[in-house]
Formats: structure tokens, C-alpha cells, sequence
């Protein structure tokens, strides 16, 4: 089978490769940076942008199977950037597939298009999409999500899968902040009572996409409908955070602040940045990151479990003994 991933040079969609290419798969990807060690692998590796036309036009041409996980991530930046690549690239990647008769396209959603403000403690899928967000990415992917569920049809069976903090070996989003952030002494959790959330072990995440691979067809039930994937393993986020740094090497305890502050502190530096006009670089908390740190978020996933046949093989303490190797 030829199978295209968008975002094939990043930690899920690198990952996704590599299992695909294991099963013995033609793949392309599609990214804006040179991936020398896919291709010295025999991956087909295209420079491209997916918010250009033409790019995935030329990427998607061959190909049977489309995963989309290219995104603009992250919790600022300047809106049309998040538009471009999160709301635009899909809508190119959609009209590529009907161009070039792909019949399944697997994409790569976020858990936080159901977020809205409070907890989100055991939401499952009819759960709405909140009528506001306070960060680009939420917003575009919610935006980007629904683009691809409308999608599906006769021809195009479309799915979308919503990992949740996904992390493990490779991660280049996540982990890599919050060790910076430690190593620093900079590094403060949210104090009072302890709100539970979940996360994704990598390979877990990859398992979710490529069963949606092997059940999608026009007449499946997963058709047309978005997934929650995680461990299924909610905790109190404390005891998730301190347990994954310490799988890398750095102990706490940490200090901890009121999570009223945190709520402030991710509003004024917003502001901040904005009087400033400030948009290429991170402020060091905003109001997104602030949300997640102070709520409760994990997910019920048994419609993945039930569609999708998925079972999170690797426990969350299995995912740190990989994760310190």
C-alpha cells in the first residue's frame, strides 16, 4: 500500500512511518525540513508545505491512504499562521484526496476542540465543542476537525483521532519544555486540590492510528466520527508530572502555586505580549497553557476501544521504563 504522512518528520508522524514501514508500506511524507535518515530508510520524502496547493497535490498522487498530523502547534502566535496550516492545509489535504481518489484519510485532532473552560472529567465524543477558545490552535484544529468528518462520504471515508498528551522517546514538544523549565528551577505546579488528567504513550497513539488505518471503509462505524485516545489511566496531574521528569532524571519536589495565580499570571503575560506586539517568540505561561495546568481533562475512549479495537498496550509505568532507556 503507498500511504502519505503529513508531518512525517515529527514525533507522532515519524513514529507513524516507522510502523508503516515495518508492515512492508510505500510511504511519502510531506514536511518543510529534509528527513535524511527517512529516506535513507526508503521513505519517499517531499519538501513541502501542506498550506500550499500545489505541494500536496504533489504528495498525495500515488497514494491510497493519507495520514494528516501536520500542525501549527502551540499556544500563541499570530492567527492567519494558524489558519494557514491548521485550517487551509487540511482543506488542501481534503481536496487532494478527492482529487487523486485516495479512499481513507486519518487525521490527527487534539482533545483541547473539547475543552472549554471547567473540568473535563470523563467527556466522551457528543461532548460539544465550546463556542469560544482561548488559544489559535484549539480553535483551527475544532475548525479543521469538523472540515474532515464533513468530508467523509462514498468515496473518501475520513476518521479523526484525538491523542492526549502524548509522550514517550522522540518527544519534541512536551517533555522537552518542562525539563528545560526544571532543569532551571523554574518549573511550578499548580497547588490546592489535585485535578486528574491523562496523557498517551507514544506507541499507543501510533497503534490508535493505524487501527483506524485497517477498520476505515465508507460502510465502517468509525466513518465520519472523531476518537479520544489515551491511557486510560487518569491521575492527579502532579503525580503524572513529577513521575515523567523523574523517568528522565529530574526530581522534585517542585514548588507549587495557587492556581488562581497561574490563571492570572497567563492572562497579564498575554497582555503583555500583545501591548507589546509580540508574537514570534512564546510567552512563558498563557492563558491555554494556564487552563491546563488548573483543570481536570481526561477522556472516556471507549468508542475507541469499540470501533477501533483499541487497547492501550503499554501501561503509563511501562511508558516511563521505555521513556528512561
Amino acid at each position: 500500500m503507498n500511504v502519505l504522512v503529513t508531518g512525517g518528520g515529527g514525533f507522532l508522524g515519524r513514529a507513524i512511518v516507522m510502523r508503516l514501514l515495518g508492515r512492508g508500506y510505500c510511504v511519502t511524507v510531506l514536511g518543510r525540513r529534509p528527513q535524511p535518515e527517512l529516506a535513507t530508510l526508503g521513505v519517499r520524502v517531499l519538501l513541502g508545505d501542506v498550506a500550499q496547493e500545489n505541494d500536496v497535490q504533489r504528495a498525495v498522487h500515488g497514494n491510497q491512504a493519507v495520514f494528516h498530523t501536520a500542525a501549527r502547534v502551540g499556544s500563541w502566535g499570530r492567527a492567519q499562521e494558524f489558519e494557514n496550516i491548521n485550517v487551509n492545509g487540511t482543506q488542501n489535504v481534503i481536496n487532494a484526496c478527492r482529487a487523486h481518489a485516495v479512499t481513507r484519510l486519518i487525521y490527527t485532532s487534539s482533545p483541547s476542540v473539547a475543552h472549554g473552560e471547567g473540568d473535563a472529567e470523563g467527556i466522551d465524543e457528543s461532548h460539544p465543542s465550546p463556542t469560544s477558545f482561548d488559544a489559535h490552535y484549539p480553535r483551527t484544529k475544532a475548525q479543521a476537525e469538523r472540515m474532515v468528518l464533513a468530508a467523509n462520504s462514498q468515496s473518501l471515508a475520513t476518521v479523526a483521532l484525538r491523542p492526549h498528551l502524548m509522550f514517550g522517546p522522540g518527544d519534541t514538544q512536551l517533555l522537552p519544555r518542562a525539563v528545560a523549565l526544571a532543569a532551571a528551577g523554574k518549573l511550578k505546579l499548580p497547588g490546592g486540590a489535585p485535578k486528574k488528567v491523562d496523557c498517551t504513550f507514544i506507541d499507543n497513539a501510533v497503534d490508535a492510528h493505524v487501527l483506524a488505518l485497517d477498520a476505515l471503509s465508507a460502510q465502517a462505524a468509525c466513518a465520519g466520527r472523531a476518537y479520544f485516545i489515551s491511557q486510560g489511566e487518569p491521575m492527579p496531574q502532579t503525580e503524572l508530572i513529577t513521575r515523567v521528569l523523574a523517568a528522565v532524571g529530574i526530581r522534585g519536589p517542585f514548588r507549587t502555586v495557587p492556581p488562581a495565580i497561574i490563571r492570572m499570571a497567563g492572562a497579564a503575560a498575554e497582555s503583555w505580549y500583545m501591548l507589546r506586539g509580540i508574537y514570534d517568540h512564546e510567552p512563558p505561561i498563557t492563558r491555554f497553557v494556564a487552563r491546563q495546568l488548573t483543570s481536570a481533562h481526561w477522556f472516556d475512549i471507549s468508542a475507541a476501544r469499540r470501533d477501533l479495537g483499541y487497547v492501550p498496550r503499554v501501561s503509563f509505568a511501562e511508558g516511563l521504563l521505555r521513556l528512561a532507556h
